[in-house]
């Protein structure tokens, strides 16, 4: 499948013990979109996710909304939806 015209991909861990190192990247990544558009982030390989990443996410979403971009999820692999749907976040990012 490919990517999203603005996307980025995870892989791997989405954990505490890489949320350091992501957070610049994604930062990065967002900053790259045009104001009006949107940053498409691809879990589907993500292997593990906790809740650093899930924070990871919220906070890249909210300076997505703040500098006039989106922030989407595209596709998920299990262990990211079952975090999401646990947090209850499934929703807030399908907004």
């Amino acid at each position: 499948m490919s990517l999203a015209p603005h996307a980025f991909r995870i892989e791997g861990e989405l954990t505490i013990y890489r949320a350091a190192e992501l957070a610049p990247a994604l930062k990065s990544a967002l900053d790259a979109v045009p104001a009006g558009e949107s940053l498409t982030v691809d879990l589907a390989e993500v292997g593990e996710m906790d809740c650093a990443g899930a924070q990871l996410l919220i906070a890249a979403r909210r300076s997505a909304r703040e500098s006039g971009r989106a922030l989407r999820l595209g596709d998920r692999s299990a262990a990211a939806s079952e975090v999401l749907r646990t947090l209850a976040l499934d929703t807030f990012f399908a907004e």
